[in-house]
């Protein structure tokens, strides 16, 4: 099954630096960075900051590699990762498959 993975980053390096681990090691087929501003409450306070968010295309055979990759390389304490199914244009959910390994 084809999924997107969402994600916060602190910045575009540790974005970067994420987006090429998961596609250099075949656990997603394409990361899309997108500068955003959140706010989200921690610790009892209400934040607002600049983050990096990544859109990364992979499947659900990959999550577990993609979860650990990304927590062992973020900064944060507790990283947002959530994910869903998708569907799309069959072409280019082929392609998403044959980039990923198996």
């Amino acid at each position: 099954m084809i999924i997107v993975v969402h994600t916060t980053t602190a910045n575009m390096e540790e974005a970067k630096s994420i987006a090429n681990a998961l596609v250099e090691k075949g656990f997603a087929a394409c990361v899309n960075m997108h500068p955003i501003t959140s706010v989200y409450k921690w610790k009892g306070n209400v934040e607002e900051e600049g983050e990096v968010e990544l859109s990364i295309k992979t499947t659900s055979e990959m999550l577990e590699k993609v979860k650990k990759t990304i927590n062992s390389m973020h900064s944060y304490e507790l990283p947002a990762l959530v994910w869903w199914p998708i569907d799309g244009e069959k072409k280019y959910a082929k392609w998403i498959t044959e980039c990923v390994k198996q």
